[in-house]
């Protein structure tokens, strides 16, 4: 068995893209299960900082293989337009998380290391400012996300990249007409055939 080739790193963009959006999407709710679970909520909050971490790596990732992949991207006034908003909310996005999660390590990690323990009222109070300036930015993320999905799905922008072998030809052997029809060939003689 194959393996399917590896993508260039501007073909890279439509497999690392969601990471991002749903590592930095799914870190808040943690943040508020560690408030809410104390005897737990350092694991959770620790957790919430792992997921930011990653999501805000994922992000860089996305955008540096994202510009790759735009200036190789069929052009008209309208697309480029979209792209270029993509882009700028991209690159805003990347630049907020990285401040959010820098902010969050600082007040997770900050108490310890001046070994001062928070009170709770304090913890609350910053927990909840953080969780409001991360809605803020989630929301950018968001705009980012639909921006792309515009490029996408509504003016058919793809990512180039090399063809991988269909799946009955990655195990070596030919495909066969049932192959065909399910992989989309052969569908019109299918169809042909069975209107006579």
């Amino acid at each position: 068995m194959e393996l399917p080739p590896i993508p260039s790193w501007d073909g890279l963009h439509p497999l690392i893209v969601h990471f991002p959006v749903a590592l930095l999407l799914v870190a808040p709710l943690f943040v508020v299960l560690g408030v809410i679970f104390r005897d737990k909520g350092r694991v959770f909050l620790t957790s919430a900082l792992l997921l930011m971490v990653l999501g805000t790596i994922a992000a860089f990732v996305a955008v540096g293989s994202g510009e790759a992949a735009g200036e190789l991207a069929d052009r008209t006034p309208e697309i480029n337009a979209v792209l270029q908003h993509h882009l700028k909310l991209a690159e805003t996005s990347r630049l907020i998380f990285t401040i959010l999660t820098v902010i969050f390590a600082v007040i997770l990690y900050g108490p310890t290391l001046l070994k001062k323990e928070l009170k709770r009222p304090l913890a609350l109070a910053l927990y909840g400012c953080f969780l409001v300036l991360y809605a803020g930015g989630s929301l950018v993320l968001t705009n980012t996300a639909h921006n792309g999905g515009r490029l996408v799905h509504e003016f058919g922008v793809k990512a180039i990249m090399d063809p991988a072998p269909l799946p009955g030809q990655a195990m070596g052997k030919p495909l066969d007409a049932d192959d065909r029809v399910r992989d989309g060939q052969g569908v019109h003689q299918d169809t042909e055939a069975k209107k006579d």
